[in-house]
C-alpha cells in the first residue's frame, strides 16, 4: 500500500509519520488539540527507584529497573501528550481542565516519555531526586549490602 501511494505521489507513502516513540512526528509549530493554538502549560514525570551498594560503595551498584512512571498535571495536557499510553484507571472520568496526579503510563522507559513531551513541544524547566536508605544491616539486611529508594521528577513546560 505504501508503495502505491508513493507512486501517488503522497509525501511519506501517504502514511502517518512516527516518532522512535511511537508518537506523531511534529514540529514545533504543529499543535495537536486542533485549535490553531498549543495549550500551555507543565507536566511533571516522576518515578521511584531502588538499588543496592555494596560494601563502601562499590563500583557494582545493582539498579532496578522502573516499575511505573507517573504524570502529574492538567489532564487535558497528558492526554494530548501520552494518548493512549497514558493509564487513566487511578482517576477515570477525570475533567480535561482539571490537574491530577494519578495517572501513569503504560510503559516504563523514560527516554519514550522524555520523546513525547519534547515532541509535543514541552522542555524541562526543573528536575529532583531523593534518596534514602531503606534497609541496612541494622535492619537485619545483608551484612554488605545497603538498600536504598530514591524518588525522581521531572518538570516539564510549554509556553
Amino acid at each position: 500500500m505504501a508503495l502505491a501511494d508513493s507512486a501517488r505521489g503522497l509525501p511519506n507513502g501517504g502514511g502517518v509519520s512516527r516518532s522512535p516513540s511511537g508518537g506523531p512526528l511534529l514540529t514545533p509549530s504543529q499543535s495537536l488539540d486542533g485549535a490553531g493554538g498549543r495549550r500551555s502549560g507543565y507536566i511533571t514525570i516522576g518515578y521511584r527507584g531502588s538499588y543496592t551498594i555494596g560494601r563502601e560503595a562499590q563500583a557494582d551498584a545493582k539498579f532496578r529497573r522502573v516499575a511505573r512512571i507517573m504524570v502529574c498535571g492538567k489532564t487535558a495536557l497528558a492526554k494530548e501528550v501520552f494518548g493512549d499510553t497514558l493509564n487513566e484507571s487511578r482517576d477515570p472520568d477525570r475533567p480535561p481542565e482539571r490537574y491530577t496526579s494519578r495517572y501513569y503510563l503504560k510503559f516504563t522507559y523514560l527516554e519514550q516519555a522524555f520523546d513525547r513531551l519534547s515532541e509535543a513541544g514541552f522542555h524541562m524547566v526543573a528536575c529532583n531526586s531523593t534518596g534514602t536508605c531503606a534497609f541496612g544491616p541494622e535492619q537485619g539486611g545483608p551484612a554488605d549490602d545497603k538498600i536504598w529508594t530514591s524518588y525522581t521528577e521531572y518538570v516539564f513546560c510549554r509556553d
